[in-house]
């Protein structure tokens, strides 16, 4: 199969090996059209789809979407937008390229019209070159090139998916940037992401902030010169556990007979925040 890549249109999306009749536009039933198996497009915005519409209305459907032969009917393969538009409308045709395409290449052809079209949020692209990578046994460099991204762009996108599923969540919604995405992934430790997230979303922190409350998050406790902590590996083990839970610093401070907990917290929302995990309903 040739190489596909981006930057060149429509073209780009057919390789030079297919057919002068898989080149060609035709006007294809929209009821013989069903969903395509490998849509890396799970979201689809409301208002942009409603623009669509009107576009089409005004000017008709300008780009063909793209289908292959699916016994008597076909399945679509790039272009769900312009297919629920036309369905809006209530279309009868739509022009498409028939394509002989096979499950790889389906996926390939959805992931850079989408890709190409900057509709994917930053969770379904990563998780269409997942998919490439475990469905179809390749790697992150030829997913790269398939693709026409850089090899560290499909690496930096598929580690987006080792974040906790409701911050995958929000990435897809939009409440996190990519940049949140990276400082969170810095983290590692699910709890401090999970609270970082918190932090983020209630205070509208930007990504620099972000840097800044996850340093703050992971800075070691610091020992007076000359004073050996005395702390067991089950204390460190317990102070490490409560940083994560809280996504703050912790200090377990032993005595000989009693000892104390130091919890920090940088301002006042951010006490309330540890109270609330501490005493569930201290504020009601």
């Amino acid at each position: 199969m040739a190489k596909l890549a981006l930057g060149r249109g429509l073209s780009a999306l057919i390789p030079e090996t297919v057919t002068a009749r898989e080149r060609e536009v035709v006007e294809i039933d929209v009821a013989r059209v069903k969903a395509g198996r490998f849509q890396p497009r799970l979201e689809f915005d409301a208002e942009r789809l409603r623009e669509l519409v009107e576009s089409i209305k005004e000017k008709g459907v300008i780009q063909p979407i793209i289908v292959r032969p699916a016994g008597g009917e076909f399945e679509l393969i790039a272009g769900e937008r312009r297919l629920r538009a036309a369905k809006a409308l209530g279309a009868r045709t739509l022009p498409a390229i028939v394509k002989n395409a096979d499950d790889r290449q389906a996926l390939e052809l959805a992931i850079v019209e989408n890709v190409q079209r900057e509709d994917l949020n930053p969770i379904e692209e990563a998780r269409a070159y997942r998919t490439l990578g475990e469905a179809f046994t390749l790697t992150q460099e030829e997913i790269a090139g398939k693709v026409g991204k850089s090899r560290a762009a499909v690496a930096n996108a598929i580690r987006l998916l080792k974040l906790p599923e409701e911050v995958q969540d929000d990435i897809a919604a939009g409440r996190l940037t990519a940049g949140h995405a990276k400082v969170l992934l810095a983290a590692e430790d699910p709890r401090q992401q999970k609270a970082l997230r918190d932090l983020i979303v209630a205070r509208g922190l930007s990504v620099r902030e972000a840097e800044r409350w996850i340093a703050r998050m992971q800075r070691k406790p610091r020992h007076r010169a000359g004073a050996a902590p005395r702390k067991s590996a089950e204390l460190l083990k317990i102070e490490e556990n409560l940083r994560g839970a809280y996504g703050t610093q912790v200090r377990i401070v032993p005595g000989r007979r009693k000892g104390r907990i130091e919890v920090e917290y940088y301002s006042q929302e951010d006490l309330e925040r540890i109270l609330e995990m501490m005493l569930p309903g201290f504020a009601e």
